[in-house]
């Protein structure tokens, strides 16, 4: 099965569940618009619609419960986009190679919670990985390892999204 027809696959469910947990979470008139502190981190990503990508390649690499966990973490999150600039050939490569898909994966997450404030002080930010991501400031553009971040502070439970435009590599 092909990166394309998996990733079909999976965005069905994902979005079954999704649907799922945005109805049991909706009891009582809560009002929650997809992004929030209700919750999680791979829950503001299924819901966002535009990391699905990633959200597929979080189940592969068996990391839904860690990023579901308590944290704080700190997730600097490729769009869609960003993966497709991935040639399809090394994509299914990478989802197919769990240690390596992981370590690219933890890559992009950081213990607590930083908030954009924070990370525009920061030269660098040591990973779940352990691998340290440099960090650099011009004007009002931050890059993450040549990475350009494009929305921050989206807020979860156990945690913060940043959206970048590449996938960053350990």
């Amino acid at each position: 099965m092909n990166i394309q027809n998996a990733l079909k696959f999976v965005t069905a469910g994902l979005f079954l569940a999704a649907t799922t947990a945005v109805v049991a979470d909706h009891h009582g008139g809560d009002k929650d618009k997809g992004y929030g502190d209700k919750k999680n981190i791979v829950e503001t990503a299924q819901s966002a619609g535009q990391f699905n990508t990633l959200v597929t390649a979080i189940e592969a690499a068996g990391l839904v419960e860690t990023l579901s966990g308590e944290g704080p973490f700190t997730v600097f999150a490729p769009t869609d986009e960003a993966f497709a600039k991935i040639p399809e050939a090394d994509l299914n490569a990478l989802i197919q190679d769990t240690d390596a898909l992981t370590s690219v994966l933890t890559y992009h997450v950081v213990a607590g919670k930083v908030m954009a404030k924070d990370v525009v002080g920061l030269s660098s930010a040591e990973t779940v990985q352990g691998s340290s991501v440099d960090i650099s400031v011009d004007g009002e553009t931050v890059m993450i390892d040549g990475a350009k971040v494009i929305k921050t502070d989206i807020k979860a439970s156990n945690g913060v999204i940043h959206v970048i435009d590449a996938v960053i590599m350990p």
